[in-house]
C-alpha cells in the first residue's frame, strides 16, 4: 500500500437557508437562546465543523448504499460487509476506505488501510466577512419556533433557535489521500458531496434549515460535481 499524493479539494459553501449546528451548551443564559450555534472560542464567529461535513456525507453514502439496515443505524464497519454480495462489499469498502473504520477493527484497518479523506473546519470566507463588517450584517440570527395545539389553534412550547443566516459564505478544504491501488474514490466522494447539497446540513433539515451549495476552485472538479447524478 503506497501513498501517491494528497489532493486538496477547496472551494466555498454558501448557505441557501439558515444553518443550525449546535454548540452543545448546557447552560441557559438570561436573554440567551435555547440552542446556540457553534462558534470559535476566540472570535465568536460561527463555523462549520469538519466533523459535521464528514459525518453527514458518510451517512448519506451509507443510506444510498442500502447497507444502513445491516448496521442498526451505527457507522458501517468491516465486519458488517463480510456476508454481503460482491457489489455491496465493493461499495462498503469504498465507504470504509474514505471515512475509516472502527479503532477496534484491526482486521478492517489492516485490509483497507488508513482513512483517505479528512475535512477541515470551514470558517467564514474573508471577502464575505469584510462585506458583512462593512454592512454591519449580523453573523447569527434567532428564530422563534413553537408547536400548535391542533384543537385550540394556539401556539405552545415556544423555543428560540440560533442560526447562521442564509447567504453566508464559508471556505472549505477536503484532503484526499490517493493510494496506488485506489480507484474512483474521488468520484465517490463527489457523489457524497452532491448528496449533501441535495439534502441538508446540521439540525432541523426537515424544517428547511441547512440547505447549502458547493462551489469548487478547481474547474474540473466543479464539472464533475455539476454532472454527478448519485440518485
Amino acid at each position: 500500500m503506497k501513498l501517491k499524493r494528497i489532493k486538496e479539494i477547496k472551494g466555498k459553501i454558501t448557505l441557501k437557508s439558515g444553518l443550525h449546528i449546535g454548540a452543545g451548551d448546557t447552560e441557559m443564559k438570561i436573554g440567551g437562546t435555547d440552542n446556540p450555534v457553534i462558534k470559535h472560542p476566540h472570535t465568536q464567529e460561527p463555523f462549520i465543523p469538519g466533523s459535521s461535513l464528514k459525518g453527514k456525507v458518510r451517512s448519506l453514502l451509507e443510506m444510498k448504499s442500502g447497507l444502513m439496515v445491516k448496521t442498526d443505524g451505527k457507522p458501517l464497519t468491516a465486519s458488517d460487509i463480510k456476508n454481503c454480495t460482491e457489489e455491496e462489499k465493493m461499495i462498503g469498502e469504498k465507504i470504509l476506505k474514505l471515512f475509516g473504520t472502527s479503532g477496534a477493527d484491526d482486521e478492517g484497518r489492516e485490509k483497507l488501510g488508513p482513512t483517505r479523506v479528512s475535512f477541515a473546519d470551514a470558517f467564514l470566507n474573508t471577502e464575505w466577512k469584510t462585506t458583512a463588517e462593512e454592512n454591519q450584517w449580523l453573523l447569527t440570527e434567532v428564530k422563534a419556533e413553537n408547536s400548535i395545539n391542533r384543537i385550540k389553534g394556539t401556539a405552545e412550547n415556544p423555543r428560540f433557535i440560533e442560526r447562521v443566516p442564509s447567504d453566508t459564505v464559508f471556505d472549505f478544504c477536503i484532503a484526499l489521500k490517493k493510494m496506488e491501488e485506489d480507484k474512483n474514490l474521488e468520484d465517490f466522494l463527489i457523489e457524497g458531496l452532491k448528496l449533501l447539497q441535495m439534502d441538508a446540513l446540521g439540525g432541523s433539515g426537515s424544517r428547511g434549515y441547512g440547505k447549502i451549495a458547493f462551489e469548487f476552485d478547481d474547474a474540473e472538479i466543479q464539472k464533475k460535481f455539476d454532472e454527478s447524478t448519485p440518485l
